[in-house]
């Protein structure tokens, strides 16, 4: 499809920076996927025991003072480490940048769990007294903290905030950027999605009285959308930033440009806090398609959301199957086979791990299938093994969450 839309209202991704579990750069991480490697262990869990994790091993202190991660958060080392990748591959002269125009928007499931948990334990140890609780607490716990932590690390003074939107969060950074820089708020947007959900027991706690907690013999195997056997999410931390630019300003700097982002829905459910609505899933993946100037038929990958809970998966397959039927042109893949549900991270690292299909034509698998739950069945559905010598020009990403919170974000090849 031709793109009429004026150049200044065009927005483009012209890099990412991310940290997974199978990968602390987007060539890694691509790799790894390509190569059907997942990377899920077995870490000790206060209360819990041993549990499957999505554990990453970036270098929190590349890029922050020692002192600045022992008094910050997990969730913010992840954004700074991201935000840094972002900014080195985005090849912008970040010290003539100015500051004050550029915004940085993260995408959150919850914040605060970690270190409200933690001051419990310690204030336990000593009788439960408070004058053993620290003043770090507050900055830390406050819900804009990961993005606060990026500007005060970067010294951006243009508008910051965090996006609550359960595990729709990822995109739903990427949608809040797009909208501020259509409308000229900011010049360079941060945005995406982090968690650092893995060293929180409540949400492992949370999802096992739910029967949502995956368990397997081999952690790597925990996480299995779309398999028969299924039992259960994969907690997972991580984060994938991106730097988005109106495509005037990118070309103007001779900016390299890894896509385009054409369309996008968020929408809600309104009937169950845990239960997804396949009905509304599919008017989001509509709404966005259509939002992006395009018909289902032209999707040519679809990024699911499955996150291998029994009924979470069949519900968002009725969704698909209803959306596009057996389109033979649109294939389905799945992430978090490979490194677990990394909530507020999820939909921008799952994006990030399918946008060098628009280049080298191979859509990487949902693995750990090993026998596919028949409700779950989809036309073009890639499991196991990599799809090659496809033709990608527009990928749909489906990111959706608790309390009945839907996202999809339509990413297309870029075309002057």
């Amino acid at each position: 499809m031709e793109r009429t839309m004026d150049s200044s209202q065009r927005i483009v991704i012209t890099a990412v920076g991310l940290t997974a579990p199978n990968g602390n750069s987007l060539e890694q991480y691509r790799a790894n996927l390509l190569a059907c490697r997942p990377h899920v262990q077995m870490i000790t869990t206060r209360y819990m025991g041993e549990v499957p994790a999505g554990v990453c091993d970036f270098d929190p202190l590349r890029y922050q003072k020692r002192k600045a991660v022992r008094n910050g958060t997990r969730a913010g080392s992840v954004a700074i480490y991201c935000a840094h990748e972002a900014i080195s591959r985005s090849g912008i002269d970040w010290a003539g940048v100015d500051k004050a125009r550029v915004g940085v928007y993260i995408g959150i499931t919850e914040h605060g769990n970690v270190e409200t948990e933690q001051e419990i334990y310690n204030i336990s140890q000593f009788n439960y007294d408070t004058k053993m609780w620290t003043h770090h607490h507050n900055p830390r716990t406050v819900a804009n903290n990961p993005a606060g932590e990026v500007t005060i690390n970067l010294g951006i003074t243009g508008p910051h905030y965090t996006i609550g939107a359960a595990c729709a969060a990822g995109n739903a950074g990427l949608i809040q950027a797009v909208q501020m820089l259509r409308l000229g708020e900011v010049d360079l947007a941060i945005a995406g999605g982090v968690s650092e959900s893995i060293h929180t027991f409540g949400i492992f706690a949370a999802f096992r009285s739910q029967g949502a907690l995956a368990s397997h013999c081999d952690p790597n195997k925990a996480s299995r959308p779309f398999d028969k056997s299924r039992n259960g999410i994969v907690v997972s931390e991580g984060g994938a930033l991106y730097m988005l630019e109106r495509l005037s300003d990118a070309k103007k700097r001779g900016a390299p440009i890894l896509a385009e982002i054409l369309g996008y829905c968020i929408n809600s459910d309104a009937t169950d806090a845990v239960l997804p609505n396949p009905e509304r899933q599919a008017q989001c993946m509509r709404q966005a398609v259509e939002k992006a100037g395009l018909s289902v038929d032209e999707i040519d990958l679809v990024s699911t959301h499955a996150t291998a809970t029994p009924m979470g998966d069949v519900q968002e397959c009725a969704a698909l199957r209803e959306v596009f039927g057996k389109s033979p042109r649109t294939y389905f893949n799945n992430t978090k086979s490979y490194i677990g549900h990394a909530m507020g991270a999820a939909g921008a690292l799952e994006l990030a791990g399918n946008l060098p299909s628009f280049n080298d034509g191979i859509i990487h698998p949902t693995i750990n299938v090993d026998e596919l739950d028949e409700r779950c069945e989809l036309n073009n559905l890639v499991i196991n093994t990599p799809k090659e010598g496809v033709s990608v020009s527009a990928i749909l990403n489906n990111s959706f969450g608790m309390l009945g919170i839907n996202s999809a974000l339509v990413v297309g090849a870029f075309k002057d």
